[in-house]
């Protein structure tokens, strides 16, 4: 059942994700031109001056007759202006009519990491890309994926690292705090949370540790006692912040935390 949970979660997050995509206003930012972007340059009936180029780490490239011209940190609609105010001014074209197409974004990247069915380095076409856009182009959180997301990079100048809680987000519980990235953040989801059940058990192992789970919970994740084992006299080991592990006795209704091993003896009788 939490399996089949985590299927239907995860399908409404890619649902979520991309409505939020479309429903992004049409007077976002636009995309800004970075180093390494592959750019297609064409001048209206003027084909001698179109050519296809990279960006320079120094966000230059060299195009004919106006010689190195910056257009990183520039807009696409304002690099098209910059080009033709210098064919302009330099009378080689009276009246052009410059385009631009950024055929590869090389400057503007994110990488997403961790437990995600897809990770790697993707492209932020839009300026106005949002954490969930990109995490859908990821292919989503995994099976094994922790449903908090941390965010790293730097804002202003200054490192820059955020925590957000997708489930919260998604359920109302927190402000949709669906952050607009920059170039070179990172995305990072770790291991899901795991707590682990051995002893008289009918499925010992791994358990995902599921938010506010108790013991009775975990025990039913683990199909319950075996014929020999008890519910009396449960152990859990918990490792505390100074490394240290201490056996509780728990009651059927505590909660357990991430890392928790808990034992279930078999019966005297």
């Amino acid at each position: 059942m939490i399996v089949h949970l985590r299927r239907w979660c995860a399908g409404l997050f890619l649902l979520f994700a991309t409505g939020l995509a479309f429903a992004q206003p049409g007077n976002a930012r636009e995309y800004v031109i970075g180093p390494g972007d592959i750019l297609r340059i064409n001048v209206f009936q003027a084909p001698e001056l179109s050519l296809e180029t990279r960006v320079s780490e120094a966000g230059t490239i060299s195009y004919p007759l106006l010689g190195q011209v910056q257009l990183g940190g520039l807009s696409v609609r304002d690099a098209e202006q910059r080009i033709a105010d210098g064919l302009r001014r330099g009378n080689f074209v009276r009246q052009p009519q410059v385009s631009i197409l950024v055929a590869q974004v090389r400057g503007n990247q994110v990488s997403v990491l961790g437990y995600v069915n897809r990770p790697g380095r993707y492209p932020l076409e839009l300026a106005s890309t949002r954490l969930t856009d990109m995490l859908a182009m990821a292919g989503g959180v995994a099976q094994t994926g922790a449903d908090v997301i941390v965010v790293t990079g730097t804002r202003a100048g200054k490192p820059f690292r955020k925590e957000i809680d997708l489930p919260a987000m998604f359920s109302g519980q927190a402000p949709i705090d669906d952050m607009v990235l920059q170039n070179g953040d990172v995305i990072f989801v770790d291991r899901m949370p795991t707590i682990y059940i051995y002893g008289a058990v009918q499925r010992p192992g791994a358990v995902r540790l599921e938010r506010g789970m108790t013991v009775m919970q975990a025990l039913a994740a683990g199909g319950g006692p075996s014929l020999r084992g008890t519910e009396r006299g449960l152990k859990v080991h918990r490792r505390g912040p100074n490394g240290q592990v201490e056996v509780l006795e728990p009651t059927m209704h505590d909660r357990l935390r991430d890392g928790d091993v808990v034992y279930v003896r078999e019966s005297i009788f």
